[in-house]
């Protein structure tokens, strides 16, 4: 581990128990060597792990020795029992264990106790029924992190390609009106600092694509580029941010032209997300920029209707740990005293 050599364990909450995060947890922990992952320790209900593997665990209560046990069995910090676990059939004892987990976790990467959070995938739909109001895990974790939701900025990074999304999880049609210069600005801001304080990058290139195709041709297919991504671009390149566009997003995932930039602004989400999974369907990670702790997660959802089966791909689960333990070792170097 020669990598990650770290003092610190990563929280890896488990998401939903009757989802895949047990499973693609307990199968990372499997992988540990062959990816040379650091010491993680998994949160939420030992059972889970119990119904879709047979492997080596080792329950917790102080998470210092998720790093001891590490090697010998995956180490579990159980939390509480949520009732029969039945891989693929959700509950609402489940749903509470999976969002008394991500508070854990939550707490746990906010102390020195560990070095950073891995969440697992969750129902919104089960997590509403136990009185769950948030959006998503991210706008949760900013809460409880003492930030904003619109300062937490979604992030997909995978080996060749990283992306950020300016809006998110809303209609098509709402889009134009939503993305204004205000948002651009706070965003691009926001991903330049995370990539010079946690990827160690210390002259961030960005690009932004336009919203209508070929970028508005000139307003011949649509105002925004002139009338908003324009101004935010040059009140950006006036703060000293490197950043180029609006650019025609057609041609701004060939090969030759994303390699130049260090991450991409996309105005609306399968804009960004749609090119990035199939690029990097099996190794990207979500990542939260603008948050006082590193937080990453396997970009996909709970698939119930496979949990148990043993087809889950521990691939982004395994991306999204050794992720984690990059960022949080640059963000370390980082923000560390100078001697």
């Amino acid at each position: 581990m020669s990598d990650f050599a770290q003092p610190r364990p990563i929280a890896v909450t488990l998401g939903d128990p009757a989802g895949v995060g047990p499973e693609v947890t307990a199968r990372a922990w499997a992988a540990r060597r062959e990816h040379d992952l650091p010491p993680f320790v998994a949160i939420g209900d030992a059972a889970s792990i119990a119904a879709v593997w047979d492997g080596p665990v080792e329950r917790i209560d102080d998470i210092a020795d998720a790093v001891r046990r590490f090697d010998d069995a995956l180490p579990v910090w159980h939390l509480e029992d949520s009732g029969p676990v039945v891989p693929g059939s959700p509950s609402k004892a489940g749903a509470t264990c999976a969002l008394h987990s991500l508070e854990t976790g939550i707490g746990l990467a906010r102390t020195p106790a560990a070095s950073a959070l891995v969440t697992g995938p969750v129902s919104k739909l089960q997590l509403y029924g136990v009185g769950y109001t948030h959006p998503g895990q991210t706008e949760f974790i900013a809460e409880r992190c003492g930030v904003t939701a619109t300062n937490a900025v979604m992030m997909l990074a995978g080996p060749s390609l990283r992306v950020v999304p300016l809006t998110v999880h809303i209609p098509l049609a709402e889009v134009p009106e939503r993305l204004t210069q205000e948002l651009i600005v706070a965003k691009a801001r926001i991903t330049v600092r995370a990539l010079k304080r946690d990827f160690g990058i210390e002259r961030p290139l960005l690009a932004i694509a336009g919203l209508n195709p070929h970028a508005g041709e000139s307003g011949e297919m649509g105002d925004e580029e002139l009338r908003v991504i324009r101004p935010a671009v040059e009140q950006l390149l006036a703060d000293g941010i490197a950043i180029e566009g609006p650019l025609a997003a057609d041609s701004l995932f060939a090969p030759n032209v994303r390699t130049r930039y260090d991450a991409l602004l996309c105005p609306y989400h399968d804009q960004a997300l749609a090119p990035f999974k199939a690029l990097h369907f099996h190794d990207g990670v979500n990542l939260t920029l603008g948050l006082p702790i590193v937080r990453t997660s396997a970009d996909h959802g709970t698939a119930f209707n496979i949990a148990g089966t043993g087809a889950a791909d521990p691939g982004p689960t395994i991306a999204a740990i050794r992720m984690a333990a990059e960022l949080a070792a640059t963000r370390e170097r980082n923000c560390a005293p100078a001697a």
